[in-house]
């Protein structure tokens, strides 16, 4: 199976690579309005047609904390879409299984956070609590603690409960987003982590915005 996949694309649609699975990580929506309604149109439109075109097998795709539609007015969102949509849920693929999650740590009080402090941790792990040991594929928006979670100024961003729900479910391939500027690929023992954010910290679409692998 090769996936290609990609996170924070902020309303670009780019030229996909072809491949079996396409996963997008959150954070799919331009940044010109958080407003729900005009967020679904762009999703029943622009967005519509780019997926429907992609030469992609499947689709797979979680929102992100700038997806205010799915979040704050889910039912606006357009039922029919092309897509394997997850949020909190899974799905399997040519035998290959996907468990997908929104949440991050709280930042700015945006579409799918956490509560603040140390409620943070306790919420993402119920959050995860479900997730079927063992998982092939997990598609989360936000990063694990220590990989490809360090922003511009130095901080920390990432989450230690993503980083347990990785070691208890030792999926072959784990995929974020969130963090723009720490794109990147890291192993953990023989799992893949990558942050496959699409854009830079400016909302210009890096040169490669599709990270691929096969699994």
């Amino acid at each position: 199976m090769k996936i290609a996949a990609t996170a924070d694309l902020h309303g670009h649609l780019p030229e996909v690579p072809p491949c079996d699975v396409l996963v997008i990580a959150g954070d799919l929506t331009p940044p010109t309005s958080q407003e729900p309604a005009v967020q679904a149109a762009w999703l029943d439109g622009p967005l519509r047609a780019w997926l429907e075109a992609a030469p992609a097998s499947h689709i797979v795709a979680i929102a992100g904390n700038h997806d205010f539609v799915f979040d704050r007015e889910p039912g606006l969102v357009p039922a029919d879409l092309p897509w394997t949509y997850l949020q909190d849920s899974g799905a399997t693929i040519d035998g290959v299984s996907f468990w997908g999650s929104p949440w991050t740590p709280w930042f700015h009080d945006w579409a799918f956070n956490a509560p603040q402090g140390d409620a943070a941790e306790v919420f993402l792990d119920e959050r995860y609590a479900a997730v079927p040991d063992p998982t092939d594929v997990l598609v989360i928006h936000g990063p694990p603690a220590g990989y490809g979670d360090r922003t511009a100024t130095g901080f920390a961003a990432g989450s230690n409960a993503f980083l347990r729900l990785i070691d208890r479910v030792h999926p072959s391939l784990a995929v974020f987003g969130h963090i723009h500027e720490a794109r990147g690929r890291w192993k953990r023992g023989k799992r893949q982590l990558a942050n496959v954010a699409a854009v830079h910290p400016d909302l210009t679409l890096v040169d490669e915005p599709f990270t691929l692998f096969e699994r």
